[in-house]
Formats: C-alpha cells, sequence, structure tokens
C-alpha cells in the first residue's frame, strides 16, 4: 500500500468480498437497526435474511450511515500504512448521509482524501468503485481516479421492481415515486435510479411483465457496448436467476465472457425494499476514461402494460 491511493467505499456498494480484497478496496459497513439491536452490515452481522425476516415478522427496521469518526479510522489506517491518499466513493447523498459522514471525515484526515457521490445506489456505486481501482492500478492519480467513478456510475442504468412501495414510503426514500403510492395495489412499479433518487420508471399490471419489461430496458440501455451486469434480489431468487440467465444470454457479446453476477441485495438497501424486490444493473465500461456514447436508454416516461 506504500505511496498508493486507497480506495474506499462502503457496503451498499454490493462488491462481492472476494472482489473488494483482491482489488484492494476497503468496504465500510454501514449499520441496520432491528428492534433496540444495531448490527453492522455483513456477514457477521445484519444480513438480507435476518432484514427480510424482521420484515416478515413487521418488527421495526431502520438504517444508520457510519459515524464520521469511523470513516476517518479508515482513513487514518490507510494512511499510517503508507497510503499517500484515499478516494472514498458512496452511494447518493441523496437517499444516505454516508457522503456527508465522509466530507466529514476527510476534513480531519492526515492524508489528502477525494470524496465521490456516485448518486446511485446498489452494485453502481461497486462498478464505480472498481473502475476507480483500475486507474489506480494503471498508475493514475487520485483525481483520475474519481473522475473515473463519477463517469461510471453517471453511465450505469439501475432498474428495480418491488412488490410493495411501503418500505421505500416508511424510509422516506421513495422521491419521485410517491405519486404512485395511492395505486400500488392496482399495478406493479417498475422504478430507476434518477438524479440520486429513486423515480417511478413504468407502471406495469403484473410482476412478470415488470420484469420483462426490466430486461428490454438494460438490453436497451446497453446498447453495442461493452457492459457489466447484476442482478440482485431480496428472498426472490428464483426470478432473479430467470432474469440474470436472460440478460445473459442477451447481453452475451457485451459481456465478452464476463458474468453476471446475481446475488442477494445487501441488508442495508433491503430494509428500504422489502422481500420480492428483484434489481438489475448495466455498467458500461469506461473507454479511455469516458462512457461510449450508445443508442437511446430507457424512457422515462410512464407506461401502461
Amino acid at each position: 500500500m506504500a505511496g498508493r491511493t486507497v480506495i474506499v467505499t462502503d457496503s451498499t456498494a454490493s462488491l462481492p468480498a472476494e472482489v473488494a480484497a483482491a482489488r484492494g478496496i476497503v468496504v465500510v459497513p454501514l449499520q441496520v437497526v432491528i428492534g433496540a439491536t444495531v448490527y453492522d452490515e455483513g456477514a457477521e452481522g445484519a444480513t438480507p435474511e435476518l432484514v427480510a425476516q424482521a420484515l416478515r415478522d413487521f418488527r421495526p427496521v431502520s438504517t444508520s450511515r457510519p459515524a464520521p469518526a469511523a470513516l476517518l479510522d479508515v482513513y487514518e489506517k490507510a494512511g499510517a500504512d503508507g497510503a499517500a491518499g484515499v478516494v472514498s466513493i458512496h452511494l447518493s447523498g441523496e437517499m444516505s448521509g454516508t457522503y456527508e459522514s465522509a466530507l466529514l471525515a476527510a476534513r480531519d484526515a492526515s492524508i489528502p482524501v477525494t470524496v465521490v457521490d456516485t448518486r446511485q445506489v446498489g452494485v453502481a456505486t461497486g462498478y464505480a468503485a472498481l473502475s476507480a481501482a483500475d486507474v489506480i492500478d494503471s498508475g493514475g492519480t487520485a483525481e483520475r481516479a474519481a473522475e473515473a467513478a463519477g463517469r461510471r456510475a453517471a453511465g450505469a442504468t439501475a432498474l428495480f421492481y418491488v412488490d410493495t412501495l411501503e418500505y421505500l414510503r416508511r424510509g422516506g426514500r421513495i422521491g419521485a415515486a410517491a405519486a404512485l403510492f395511492g395505486g400500488a395495489l392496482a399495478v406493479k412499479p417498475l422504478l430507476q435510479i434518477r438524479d440520486g433518487r429513486v423515480a417511478n420508471l413504468e407502471r406495469v399490471r403484473t410482476s412478470a411483465r415488470a420484469l420483462s419489461r426490466m430486461e428490454d430496458l438494460l438490453v436497451e440501455a446497453a446498447g453495442g457496448r461493452a457492459v457489466d451486469v447484476c442482478v440482485s434480489h431480496l428472498a426472490n431468487p428464483d426470478r432473479a436467476g430467470d432474469l440474470a440467465g436472460r440478460l445473459g444470454e442477451r447481453l452475451a457479446a457485451n459481456l465478452e465472457g464476463r458474468p453476471v453476477w446475481c446475488g442477494e441485495l445487501g441488508a442495508v438497501l433491503g430494509a428500504h425494499v422489502g422481500p420480492g424486490m428483484v434489481a438489475a444493473c448495466v455498467a458500461p465500461l469506461l473507454v479511455d476514461g469516458v462512457v461510449p456514447e450508445s443508442g437511446s436508454g430507457p424512457a422515462s416516461r410512464p407506461q401502461d402494460a
């Protein structure tokens, strides 16, 4: 690590532990509060299964950002180990106070820390961190790494289906999708991350149609570009696996041999969307530091189907 810029992200980035370790990316956990008990997100603390069961049991579930002191400890440890600086890459500041905590910690750090608000959630933030690590691995600067993270995140398309908007409403994360809430029982909402918040994309009449429409929109978003693809779920493995398989087939040329990641959503994000959720992200790879142009991505117009 001596003389190197260290990439830091948070647990909502949904990076597999082995991937983060192999790339030298430090992951800082957010917390989940179930009843009166506080857990760090992760295999030894708050797991997706724990959260899904708590939600089914109608137990109080909330989440908490890492304190600035926790992030400062990470930055200071990197410095003590010889790092020249840190690029700290986090989920949308519109959705969590994690970015704010990172800014406060960066102010007090003894080494330079560049903080990036990806304005994304989930694996789109993880892909941004991986692109930053690519820059560092190739000898690039912290500034270039931060720029790459921002561009990769901005180029990603993240869509998700939920059985109900109730969990998003409870957590105050529903954003522009709030207009859907009154009719949520009559339709199945297909949502997107837009401008750092959850927003309505389309309204469809069945869950099968929602997932089929999601698939089509993600293929459209990929266009002719090389992409990474990830499908996530909370207590919905069969539908997620089916979607991952179809995306893998339809985007085989775009994937260039890379696998479609498919797995359970992290506990923090799961607490806000509830059991049954299926999400997918298509993130074009950077070429010479930028996201290549492609055809038009998914339309943001409402559509009844």
